[in-house]
């Protein structure tokens, strides 16, 4: 998937050196956002497991993971985005969840890639709902999401151990109401 700006890059083994890069890069930015990491986590032969499960997840169709390239600098990862937890049937639903490089926040890009993922999984995947869970502290993703047409539904206490903390989280949504027409 392609913009004038970024392109969405399927998970791939070719770009786990990039990937590490990128964590090794961002480590202390994300820690605020992320699970405790573990030594093992910036290691070439641990980023290239992820990305095979990333794989394997995709051929499943139980995940969609992206990795986000800009355009005028191919070759450089500067975040990821992708679609978790996918659950068909009667459900058709799926959590988002991405994060972006400290230098490229409040540029624009994370939200192209919002929208180009959205299209993609409403579009191409067929999925009715898409549920993504933010801190209220994280302003920035927030303001992605509500310009992306999120709404938010509600606050779930102590919902995911970030950085060592049950962080509190907005549940955001955006529905495909487009499969409501007959």
């Amino acid at each position: 998937m392609k913009n004038q700006y970024i392109q969405l890059m399927p998970s791939d083994l070719s770009l786990a050196e990039q990937v590490l890069d990128y964590y090794k890069k961002n480590r202390a930015f994300l820690e605020a956002f992320e699970p405790v990491r573990s030594k093992d986590f910036f290691s070439l032969e641990y980023q290239r497991e992820i990305i095979k499960s990333e794989m394997a997840e995709f051929k499943e169709r139980t995940a969609f993971h992206f990795y986000i390239e800009p355009i005028e600098q191919p070759s450089k990862i500067i975040g990821s985005i992708g679609l978790n937890n996918v659950v068909w049937g009667p459900f058709c639903s799926a959590f988002l969840g991405y994060k972006l490089d400290r230098d490229f926040v409040n540029k624009g890009y994370m939200s192209a890639a919002v929208g180009m993922l959205t299209k993609y999984a409403f579009e191409e995947l067929g999925l009715h709902r898409i549920e993504a869970n933010v801190m209220p502290k994280n302003k920035a993703s927030l303001r992605v999401l509500e310009k992306n047409h999120f709404i938010n539904e509600g606050l779930s206490k102590y919902y995911l151990n970030i950085n060592g903390v049950w962080e509190d989280h907005i549940h955001m949504v955006k529905i495909n109401y487009a499969m409501h027409q007959r």
